[in-house]
C-alpha cells in the first residue's frame, strides 16, 4: 500500500562513515519526541533509497536496531511499524503545560465551571471503571437505529453528488440544503405544530451550534442578560457565557419557568417548554401566554429548546411555544440527535424573520454550511418515511421503559423518591428529601452504573435534590438492576 512519508530527517554528510548511525538516531528521536506516533508504518527497505536516502541494507540494519530498542516492530508480510514505547513519549518543543495558565489564553476557557458544563456527560467518580449500565439523560442507543436503511440512502446521495456536484455556493445560500429544509418544515409542522416555510429554516451543526449562533448575533458583551431555567442544560449556558452575557438563573415549578422571577433586564430567555430539562414538566398554557407577553413588552426574545419533542406518550399533543402568532419573538431550536443520531451533528433554527439574515452570516463565518452528503441523506430519510417509522418504534420502546421505571419506583422506593410527572422525552426525574443523591450517584458509579443527581444541573441555589433517570440506552433488565441497587443504597440513609 502506497503512503506518504515526508518527514524531513537530516542525513549524514556525503562520504560519512556513520550513515547508519545518523538515520538510527534521527528515527529514534522522532519516535521519542512524538513526531512518529505508534502505528505509523515506516518506509519499506525497498523504498529506502528514494525516501530515506540510504541503501536497502542500511535501512534494514537501522530497523533491527530500533526493534531491539522496542521502538518498532516488524509484521510479516506487512512492514515495519512504530511501536508503543515502554516509557512516556516526550512531546517535541515546549509542549502545553496543562496545569499552567498562559497569559495568551482567554481566562474564560480556563474556568472550572466552563469545563464542568461542557464535560456534562463526563463522570468524576470511578473514572477507570467501565460503565456497565448507563442511565444518563439525553443519550440514545445507536443499536436501535436502522443503519442499513440510512446507509443505502447515503450511498444513493453520494452517487447523485458524483453526477451532479454541488456548486461553490451550495447549499442554497449556505442556509442549508433546500431538500432538508423542506423536510424539516414539514416534519415540525406535523409533529410540533410549528408553521414555517423552508426559507425560514437554518440548518446547524446540532443544537449546540444553534445556541452559539443565537448568542453571537444577539449578545452584547457585558450588557446582555440571559435568563435560564434552573436547573437546566449546562452546555447551552456556555454559549451565552462565552459571548459575554450575564446569566441569571430562574426557578421553575410544576407549571414551568416562573415568569415573575425573570429579571427586568433580561433580553434573552431560554426555556424548554414542552419537556423541561432535566425536571420533565411541561409549561402550562397560562405560563406560556405570560412568557410571550413579557418578552414582547420588554423587547426580549425567547430561545425554545425542543430537544426531544417527538417522543410523546400520554395525553393530547403539546404544541411548541413557537406559533404563527409568536414567531416574532421566538427562536425555535431543534435537533436530530435524539430522533436519529447525535453523531450526525445536525440541528436547525427557526428564528424570527428579522434575525435570519444575521444568523446565516454567523453560520457562514463559522463553517459555511453543514456537510452536504449528510444533509441530503437525512432529507431522504425523512422524505421516504423512515424517520416517522423510527420515531413510532422508539416511542413504543421508550414508553415501555418509562412505564416500568415508574412502576418500580412506585413500589418499595416510594418512601424515598417522588417521580415528577412527565409525558415526553427519554428521562424521568425523581425528587428526594432526606437522601444525599450525589453520594448515591457516586456509589452507583462504583458499581459501574452512571446515574446523574440534580446537583450538576443547577446554576444558582440548589432548590431540589433528586436523581435523573435516562432510559435512552438502558433496557428493562438494566432498569430493574439499577432500581434494586438503589433500593439497597437508599435503605442505608
Amino acid at each position: 500500500m502506497d503512503f506518504l512519508f515526508e518527514l524531513n530527517l537530516p542525513t549524514a554528510p556525503e562520504g560519512s562513515r556513520d550513515v547508519s548511525g545518523t538515520l538510527y538516531r534521527e528515527l529514534k528521536a522522532a519516535i521519542i519526541n512524538g513526531r512518529l506516533v505508534p502505528g505509523i508504518r515506516l518506509p519499506s527497505t525497498r523504498k529506502a533509497p528514494a525516501i530515506l536516502h540510504v541503501s536497502r541494507n542500511t535501512a534494514q540494519d537501522v530497523y533491527e536496531r530500533l526493534a531491539h530498542d522496542g521502538l518498532v516492530s516488524a509484521r510479516r508480510g506487512s512492514g515495519t511499524y512504530v511501536a508503543s514505547p515502554d516509557y512516556p513519549v516526550r512531546p517535541s518543543g515546549k509542549a502545553a503545560q496543562n496545569n499552567e495558565r498562559d497569559h495568551r489564553l482567554r481566562d474564560f476557557w480556563l474556568r472550572n465551571d466552563v469545563a464542568s458544563a461542557l464535560g456534562f456527560w463526563h463522570e468524576i467518580s470511578e473514572p477507570s471503571l467501565p460503565s456497565r449500565i448507563d442511565l444518563r439523560p439525553a443519550l440514545i442507543d445507536p443499536k436501535l437505529f436502522p443503519f442499513a436503511i440510512f446507509r443505502q440512502g447515503m450511498a444513493k446521495q453520494l452517487r447523485l453528488l458524483e453526477t451532479r456536484p454541488s456548486s461553490f455556493k451550495s447549499p442554497q445560500g449556505n442556509q442549508g440544503s433546500f431538500q432538508l429544509r423542506h423536510c424539516i418544515a414539514e416534519h415540525i409542522a406535523l409533529t410540533r405544530a410549528v408553521a414555517c416555510h423552508h426559507d425560514d429554516v437554518l440548518v446547524t451543526s446540532g443544537a449546540q451550534q444553534a445556541f452559539d449562533l443565537i448568542a453571537r448575533t444577539l449578545v452584547e458583551p457585558g450588557k446582555t442578560i440571559v435568563a435560564v431555567e434552573d436547573p437546566g442544560y449546562p452546555p447551552m449556558r456556555v454559549a451565552f457565557m462565552a459571548a459575554g452575557a450575564e446569566l441569571v438563573p430562574v426557578p421553575v415549578d410544576e407549571e414551568g419557568i416562573i415568569v415573575d422571577a425573570i429579571p427586568p433586564g433580561a433580553g434573552i430567555i431560554c426555556v424548554c417548554p414542552s419537556h423541561q430539562f432535566p425536571l420533565g414538566m411541561s409549561t402550562s398554557p397560562a405560563r406560556r401566554r405570560a412568557l410571550i407577553e413579557l418578552a414582547r413588552s420588554r423587547g426580549a426574545v425567547i430561545v425554545e429548546d425542543d430537544y426531544d419533542g417527538e417522543f410523546r406518550y400520554d395525553g393530547s399533543p403539546i404544541q411548541a411555544l413557537r406559533t404563527e402568532a409568536s414567531n416574532d419573538v421566538i427562536f425555535y431550536v431543534g435537533t436530530f440527535s435524539k430522533c436519529m443520531l447525535p453523531s450526525l451533528r445536525l440541528g436547525f433554527i427557526v428564528p424570527p424573520p428579522w434575525a435570519l439574515r444575521s444568523l446565516i452570516a454567523a453560520k457562514n463565518c463559522i463553517d459555511w454550511h453543514c456537510p452536504v452528503p449528510i444533509q441530503m441523506s437525512v432529507a431522504a430519510f425523512i422524505r421516504d418515511g423512515h424517520l416517522a417509522r423510527h420515531v413510532r418504534r422508539m416511542r413504543r420502546i421508550y414508553r415501555g421503559r418509562r412505564d416500568l421505571l415508574l412502576r418500580l419506583m412506585g413500589g418499595n422506593l416510594a418512601q424515598w423518591f417522588r417521580p415528577i410527572p412527565s409525558y415526553y422525552g427519554m428521562h424521568v426525574t425523581a425528587l428526594a428529601e432526606d437522601i444525599d443523591c450525589e453520594a448515591i450517584s457516586a456509589q452507583l458509579a462504583g458499581r459501574g452504573v452512571q446515574l446523574h443527581s440534580l446537583h450538576r444541573y443547577h446554576l444558582g441555589t440548589e432548590r431540589r435534590n433528586g436523581l435523573v433517570f435516562g432510559y435512552g440506552t438502558a433496557n428493562e433488565e438494566h432498569l430493574r438492576q439499577v432500581l434494586h441497587d438503589l433500593r439497597e443504597l437508599a435503605g442505608r440513609f
